[in-house]
């Protein structure tokens, strides 16, 4: 993994690679986000023994995050801990009233937003936007609520005027991978990135010579082996809150990023692409 992004909060990070993570590691990684305030002036051995690993363990997960070793790892603690303290919106309880809701919810969001924010990589987006300029063909993809977004990006894209398609049927994806060719574009969208029917299918188009962009949340899930650039989301999703509304609007912010990006890339052809799409159903509105 390359050096970390010091922006990134510890925490950040650590939801987007545990998966990852061995299960010793993730004691580590459990110990430090459940007493972030206190592990910043911990010694290694300090968190080794709250985690009931070893000190090598420790080492190792701090060099899994990106750092060099525990004193980087503090630092980045340190420099984030405060920011993350003041970030809390508590959990949303049966007791709270409408109002007490709305306002965890809306923090909760935002803090969402501004994790996405902090694992954009302006070289790999850039490099995104570029491909997706050059592309023959574009394809989304997604299943289940990813595949929500996936048809909302399609619809964005042919609005800008490129030649865009989308699926969420598995097998749909995988008779559109099987087609793909170089100098197409396959974006690719799993929050988990463990989704088999998707990754099997992007393995073919990867297979077929296509560029492939991964939107996700964990850095080293099944998809992104197959990924030509990663675009992470950010977004804390249990095993029964699959498709959260969080989880979307980190995926739809990453994507809003970079079609506002490429829009303004070409802008004479973005224009005329917009006013031609929104001409064709002028009538279509009282």
């Amino acid at each position: 993994m390359s050096r970390v992004n010091y922006q990134v909060s510890p925490d950040v990070m650590i939801t987007s690679i545990y998966q990852s993570l061995t299960k010793s590691e993730q004691k580590v990684a459990d110990v430090v986000q459940n007493q972030l305030k206190e592990a910043v002036y911990w010694s290694v051995s300090d968190l080794a023994e709250h985690a009931e690993v070893g000190e090598t363990t420790v080492i190792r997960f701090c060099r899994k995050l990106g750092y060099k070793g525990y004193q980087d790892f503090k630092l980045a603690v340190a420099q984030h801990g405060t920011e993350t303290n003041k970030q809390e919106y508590g959990e949303v309880h049966e007791s709270d009233s409408v109002f007490v809701l709305s306002q965890k919810v809306t923090a909760e969001n935002s803090q969402t937003l501004q994790n996405t924010l902090s694992l954009v990589n302006p070289l790999v987006m850039e490099e995104a936007a570029q491909q997706i300029i050059r592309a023959n063909k574009l394809y989304t993809f997604g299943v289940g609520a990813s595949g929500v977004i996936a048809q909302l990006t399609q619809y964005s894209f042919m609005r800008l005027g490129f030649h865009a398609e989308t699926a969420s049927d598995s097998h749909v994806i995988a008779m559109n991978c099987a087609l793909a060719k170089p100098g197409d574009v396959v974006i690719g969208i799993s929050t988990s990135g463990s989704t088999k029917d998707l990754v099997d299918a992007i393995e073919i188009a990867k297979a077929n010579g296509a560029y492939i962009i991964c939107i996700t949340n964990h850095i080293k899930s099944p998809i992104t082996k197959f990924g030509d650039v990663v675009l992470l989301t950010s977004a804390k999703e249990s095993p029964l809150h699959g498709g959260a509304f969080s989880s979307l609007i980190s995926q739809m912010h990453v994507l809003d990023m970079i079609t506002r990006y490429i829009e303004l890339q070409r802008k004479e052809k973005s224009r005329e692409a917009l006013q031609k799409t929104a001409q064709a159903v002028s009538d279509k509105l009282y």
